[in-house]
């Protein structure tokens, strides 16, 4: 079993906890990575789909998830979102890093096709960078167009027509005293990626391998797991509110259906 960063199992634990609140149905996941979402939402009782631009990516996803694809209840897809054909009326849009990628105006188709391929009383999910003042050069090797804030998040909502049901900061304290190493590492080993083009970047951001950053001694699986990080958990929960916080979780529905804050 591979062994998670500290702040995408914290993020995992905040993503779990708020599915709680909404009864499992279809999603559409954009930008699955190694597809630890996409073991959360069907260990969970979800169904659905995974877009991702590269290949290498969604030939992993088919053997990870072979069981789901072969019951019918997942199928991992190697297309652009924005330009699929097919839009399917799911219940829930994810996704985990990825509008960062998008230029102002692929944010906004971003928007508009989520909002065509939700039914009623849907609503999307998504995690994003945050806090401009820590960009670094992981968001340059990754090819980003910007990290939000809570203030610039809530405009894309609005400006789009969603109404934005909850926002909260994570991985606050943990992410911020680690990140110096964070740099130092991904600097030492991706700083050749900066020749890459924005594009070539995003494709193979979700499939990175830098030790001790992306990927753990299998030994360390001891300390980096959600028991031992439950306390720093519930530490991230106090400082959802903080402005320091280099991820926003946030919840959103288009106002066609709104139905107010949960």
């Amino acid at each position: 079993m591979a062994v998670l960063p500290p702040g995408t199992l914290l993020q995992l634990m905040y993503l779990r906890e708020r599915l709680h609140r909404i009864p499992p149905g279809r999603f559409i996941e954009i930008g699955p990575g190694s597809g630890e979402i996409t073991k959360l939402l069907l260990s969970t009782g979800w169904s659905g789909k995974s877009y991702d631009l590269e290949k290498k990516t969604i030939s992993s996803l088919k053997e990870r998830f072979a069981k789901e694809i072969g019951d019918n209840r997942f199928s991992p897809v190697n297309e652009d979102y924005l330009s699929a054909s097919e839009c399917e009326k799911v219940d829930l849009v994810i996704s985990c890093m990825v509008m960062e990628h998008l230029e102002d105006s692929q944010q906004l188709a971003f928007m508009r096709k989520s909002a065509d391929c939700l039914k009623a009383g849907g609503i999307m999910i998504g995690l994003v960078p945050a806090s401009p003042l820590h960009w670094g050069i992981e968001d340059d090797i990754a090819g980003h167009f910007r990290r939000y804030t809570k203030s610039s998040l809530k405009k894309v909502t609005d400006t789009n027509n969603w109404k934005l049901l909850h926002l909260a900061g994570l991985t606050v304290p943990i992410s911020n005293l680690l990140l110096p190493l964070s740099n130092f590492l991904v600097n030492r080993g991706e700083w050749s990626k900066l020749a890459l083009s924005p594009l070539e970047r995003t494709k193979q951001s979700g499939r990175r391998q830098v030790k001790f950053k992306t990927y753990f001694p299998p030994v360390l699986g001891l300390l980096l797991n959600e028991v031992t990080l439950y306390p720093m958990h519930l530490v991230q929960k106090l400082f959802t509110q903080s402005e320091s916080a280099l991820v926003l979780y946030f919840e959103a529905q288009p106002l066609s259906f709104g139905n107010g804050a949960r």
